[in-house]
């Protein structure tokens, strides 16, 4: 079966992006670019691969994406209606309409279901890009959790995870520390 991976960049404090969206305050380090566009290229928008040297289609885990509305905003603002057109893409929002690009399909249904119904047909791994309240809603739906953790503290903004109190122990499986002070952690789910 396929899995769900919310794979993310954080702060030291737990937030994937300011209390506006932005997420500018987490640069993209040499030494990190180097180890995330060799071991986690899908995870880079199309039109930035022949910049960053990524083969197209570059080739890894992932075949499909899932994120949330505001997840998929900044690339609507720049004109780019398939930020990731080497991936199926799947966006939640019930104010979006249906999407004109054939590459995307806007899911204005309950996320938990549609993700289940997707970890079951044929493919590769599914990439939850965000944001922290989809992140929610699809916490029991986690298989794999791997967060690039900065060392950053910015004191409010959007949470890794936006929801209620509900305690879920995840298996520290590999530390990737650079020099930058950025910190890859990957963790797996642990019993549901």
């Amino acid at each position: 079966m396929r899995k769900l991976v919310y794979y993310v960049a954080s702060t030291l404090d737990g937030f994937i992006a300011a209390p506006d969206g932005s997420y500018d305050f987490f640069p993209l380090e040499p030494d990190v670019a180097a180890h995330l566009t060799a071991a986690w290229p899908q995870t880079f928008p199309t039109f930035a691969h022949a910049q960053l040297g990524i083969a197209s289609p570059p080739t890894g885990r992932f075949d499909a994406v899932v994120m949330g509305r505001a997840t998929y905003d900044p690339a609507l603002k720049l004109g780019v209606t398939s930020p990731y057109a080497h991936l199926e893409q799947y966006v939640f929002s019930r104010s979006l309409p249906p999407s004109d690009d054939p590459q995307v399909q806007i899911v204005d249904g309950d996320p938990v279901a549609f993700v289940r119904d997707l970890k079951q047909r044929p493919g590769g791994d599914i990439w939850l890009c965000g944001g922290g309240s989809l992140a929610g809603q699809l916490l029991d739906e986690v298989d794999e959790l791997v967060v690039k953790l900065n060392p950053v503290l910015i004191g409010s903004g959007i949470p890794l995870v936006d929801r209620g109190f509900a305690a879920h122990r995840f298996t520290l499986t590999e530390t990737r520390p650079f020099d930058s002070g950025v910190v890859v952690l990957r963790y797996t789910a642990g019993p549901r």
